[in-house]
């Protein structure tokens, strides 16, 4: 790698950052850190290193935001269901836009994951233009300044780790690759049994129907994010606001012998399904997740509520 970034020099940066901001599965970092350390001994120029990958940061970020703002949620259905996670990938941004406001765009790119999400999100919920290019451009110079320093500074210890890998070369390039590989396949096993176990356990918006029908009622809860929930609109009638994060503190709130129903906006039902599982492992046997969520619901034809009510409470129990 840097004797391709000599070689190539800032073209390449460039292109890397660019890439990865596009959506390519691609190491950026590393690069980055590698151009501050050529910088350090006289081979690249620390400033243009930071300004081109800013710019490609920029340009990769805006398309992003162009697309939630264009597409909706369709793009942000589109990230969770390619992501490794899919459980947390929207909804913890959501959550931490929803605590942060544009200030999450400020940190994203240091936070594992949030980062590929809040630029659509910013789209979605149409954050003005120039805002998102404040904010994000602010992040974005912190980001790479921080990266490309990080090389400066410990260039005397990379070159020495990269003499090293130069030695072992093919080896240390094919032991890399086997630990992403490994690393990747992990997280795709864990996604497929989690699909497998999602598939015998939902209950369709049919079912759902026909106990709503009956006595005693079924326990609606509404997972969705409050920013979700905002620009929605629309719950299923009498569906009791949760955050998942809050269910642990609040199993006794949920009676034994009630049929619990639990949905969310995650393709797959992924939030929905984590909850339904921790129900599950505490003794629960009647709760499922919906399946196809608020959106299938709709699409039924079934009628909805378009105003929330309070938290799920013992009262409402």
């Amino acid at each position: 790698m840097p004797d391709l970034i000599v070689q190539y020099g800032l073209a390449l940066i460039f292109a890397n950052v660019l890439a990865e901001r596009v959506g390519l599965p691609l190491p950026v970092t590393p690069t980055l850190v590698l151009g501050g350390a050529l910088a350090a001994v006289g081979q690249l120029s620390a400033g243009d290193v930071f300004l081109l990958a800013f710019v490609a940061c920029v340009i990769g970020d805006t398309l992003w935001y162009a697309a939630g703002a264009v597409y909706g949620r369709r793009v942000i259905n589109l990230l969770c269901r390619i992501s490794v996670s899919p459980d947390s990938c929207v909804r913890q941004t959501e959550t931490r836009f929803t605590e942060w406001g544009p200030l999450t765009l400020v940190c994203a790119k240091f936070v594992p994951g949030l980062s590929t999400v809040v630029r659509p999100l910013a789209g979605t919920i149409h954050l003005g233009w120039w805002r998102f290019q404040l904010y994000n451009g602010i992040g974005t110079a912190l980001w790479v300044g921080a990266s490309v320093a990080a090389g400066w500074i410990f260039h005397d210890e990379l070159n020495g780790l990269m003499t090293g890998l130069r030695d072992f070369g093919v080896v240390a390039f094919g032991i890399v690759a086997v630990l992403a590989a490994a690393f990747i396949a992990v997280k795709w096993w864990h996604r497929r049994r989690f699909a497998k176990m999602l598939r015998g356990a939902r209950i369709t918006v049919q079912e759902l129907r026909n106990l709503m029908s009956g006595e005693p009622a079924p326990i609606i809860v509404d997972l969705r994010s409050q920013m979700t929930r905002e620009q929605d609109g629309r719950r299923i009638p009498g569906a009791r606001i949760l955050r998942l994060d809050e269910l642990a503190k609040r199993v006794d709130e949920f009676p034994l012998d009630r049929d619990v129903v639990f949905y969310c906006s995650c393709p797959n039902e992924a939030s929905a399904a984590y909850a339904a599982r921790q129900l599950i492992n505490l003794g629960f046997t009647r709760v499922r997740p919906l399946l196809g969520g608020l959106d299938a619901w709709v699409a039924a034809g079934y009628e909805v509520e378009t105003e929330y009510s309070a938290p799920l409470n013992k009262a409402a129990a």
